[in-house]
């Protein structure tokens, strides 16, 4: 009887520690445990940034600080350097307009051929950049109907500046429109409601309401198309001739050096870009970061 009683009776609760105790951490679970996976993500960094990365510096610099000094400040070089900077900020700041232009149609409006639209868009992402520069050669060719109506007004576009335009803003299209495109489509359209409640205009509610809450992915947006102009290669080289001190970019000027022989001057030019690009970088993580422990603190 006792037994059975004992049987039936209700068993005494779990004690505490079974159910408060911290799961066993992730590494028990996989394969090589913490250590393995960060030697493996560290040691896969490492072969595939760091060591080119010292390997290209060691070579600008293996003449010395004189000789790397004297290679970026060539003047072939050096307007090379000016004109690739110049188109970078130029796209960039475009994009910023356009691509936000875009990125507002694709998620407030509804129209035909919206969903064209938005592949059309991720079109430069799978289209070789060689192929972009063919692309333009055939459409402004000299001997191409659009190639004979600029040059009847003295237009010049392949083998000039304006091809190379055309080409960076082909490749860099997607990259503001991308970024801000989902910033857009989780803003609450209940907030310029209450603006254009309150009296303000659709200027004033964009400005003071949408703009602060876009800014941090146009921003993202700019210097993403802002880097890629500045090493863009393969659209570039087929239509801007390499013509030094007209239309030759510093990526097209470090091709030249290589076929030159010449690769302390094509790895100075090549660290110099590589420093433009990890500052502008860098300083775009540190002012997300920044905007972060703000929102944070608020």
């Amino acid at each position: 009887m006792l037994n059975t009683i004992s049987l039936l009776s209700p068993s005494p609760p779990e004690s505490p520690e079974r159910f408060d105790s911290p799961p066993p951490p992730i590494s028990t679970r996989l394969p090589w445990g913490a250590y393995g996976l960060r030697s493996l993500a560290l040691g896969y960094v490492a072969l595939m940034i760091l060591i080119p990365l010292g390997g290209i510096v060691a070579q600008a610099f293996s003449g010395g600080g004189r000789s790397f000094w004297a290679a970026i400040t060539d003047p072939e070089a050096w307007d090379a350097v000016r004109l690739t900077l110049v188109c970078a900020v130029g796209i960039a700041l475009i994009n910023a307009a356009v691509g936000t232009m875009v990125a507002w149609t694709l998620v407030r409006f509804q129209f035909p051929g919206k969903m064209f639209l938005s592949l059309l868009i991720d079109l430069p992402f799978a289209v070789p950049t060689v192929v972009t520069g063919l692309m333009i050669v055939m459409l402004y060719g000299p001997q191409t109907t659009l190639g004979i109506f600029f040059a009847e007004y003295g237009i010049r576009i392949l083998f000039a500046q304006p091809g190379i335009w055309i080409a960076l803003l082909f490749v860099t299209l997607p990259f503001v429109i991308r970024t801000v495109q989902p910033v857009l489509m989780e803003l609450d359209p209940e907030v310029e409601q209450a603006a254009w409640t309150l009296g303000a205009g659709g200027w004033l509610t964009f400005r003071r309401v949408t703009l602060p809450v876009l800014f941090p992915a146009i921003l993202t947006g700019s210097i993403l198309s802002f880097t890629r102009a500045l090493g863009e290669f393969g659209s570039v080289v087929l239509v801007a001739g390499n013509i030094p001190f007209r239309s030759q970019t510093a990526p097209v000027y470090i091709y030249g050096q290589i076929e030159s022989d010449r690769p302390q001057a094509a790895t100075a030019v090549s660290v110099l870009l590589l420093a433009i690009s990890l500052t502008t970088i860098l300083l775009l993580n540190r002012t997300q970061n920044r905007e972060a422990r703000q929102r944070h603190a608020g």
